[in-house]
């Protein structure tokens, strides 16, 4: 690689997109009216200002999504394989941006870590105003066998919608970015390799892992547990880090909902609930 790829979204299986739109503005996001793939799965979109969002997903169509998955359709079935062995709501996948998705599905076969065939979709966008227009995403997979619980894949955008979306990265907690990405492993020195392919830089080891710098933010692999007498939990996704204008932003969102946070180190933490998959930290811009 020469260059590291950007962080571009994250996808946060749910079982209802109606408990996430609600969870998710709680906690002060505006989201995006619902979107519906072509192969059955539904999104509900949190918009940032840097182009970098969550992708809540839930299943609207069973039967798509299982004939899609039957097809090769790699998106649809690690979904469903994220589902059956950790059930409906969590942090399941990691998307980078790029400008050319085939030149990366060549590369991730050549190192190995290809997941499948690259996937070519498009679908309906509807902005804040209900304008609408065809979004259309071509993307190509890598995973690591050791780690069945966390995939990566790189999103090209092959025609972006002319609507106007400044309306939905307008935040009530103050939100602008993704700043980091958290993962957990027993052993994260154990997937410094695989990680080195999909983020396309060298891991720098720190006392807690291992850190390894996107384009536009971290992603940061930390030592767990080793459970005993179970196997290992391999590479988790956990939490989602996020750039604020000020801490008291998002303090005074989550207050305002009665959403429960603890504060240390100049951020919030919020734990994942029912809509919300992951651990969501908010930590001032300009701590960076």
């Amino acid at each position: 690689m020469s260059s590291a790829r950007p962080l571009d979204h994250c996808v946060l299986p749910t079982a209802d997109l109606a408990v996430a739109r609600q969870r998710l503005a709680s906690l002060g996001f505006s989201v995006a009216p619902n979107g519906l793939h072509p192969f059955g799965t539904e999104n509900c979109c949190v918009y940032f200002a840097d182009g970098t969002f969550l992708e809540p997903l839930a299943v609207a169509d069973a039967v798509k999504t299982g004939s899609a998955s039957a097809r090769g359709n790699v998106f649809t079935a690690r979904d469903s394989a994220f589902r059956y062995r950790l059930g409906e709501e969590g942090f399941s996948a990691l998307v980078f941006g790029t400008e050319d998705a085939d030149l990366d599905h060549r590369e991730f076969t050549r190192a190995g870590v290809s997941a499948g065939r690259i996937l070519n979709f498009s679908r309906a966008f509807v902005d804040a105003a209900g304008r609408s227009d065809m979004a259309s995403f071509k993307l190509a997979f890598a995973a690591d066998l050791r780690a069945p619980d966390a995939f990566f894949f790189t999103c090209e955008r092959v025609n972006a919608p002319a609507v106007d979306r400044s309306a939905l990265q307008k935040h009530k907690n103050g939100v602008k970015r993704i700043k980091a990405i958290v993962l957990q492993a027993p052993e994260p020195l154990e997937f410094a390799t695989f990680l080195q392919h999909v983020v396309g830089s060298e891991p720098e080891e720190l006392s807690e892992g291992l850190r390894f710098a996107a384009a536009n933010g971290d992603v940061l692999v930390r030592h767990s547990a080793k459970p005993r007498g179970l196997p290992k939990p391999g590479l988790r996704l956990t939490d989602i880090v996020f750039g604020v204008e000020t801490l008291a932003n998002a303090e005074s969102a989550l207050a305002a909902a009665a959403i429960p946070y603890a504060a240390s180190d100049g951020c919030l933490t919020v734990p994942p609930a029912v809509g919300q998959g992951a651990t969501f930290v908010f930590e001032a811009l300009s701590s960076d």
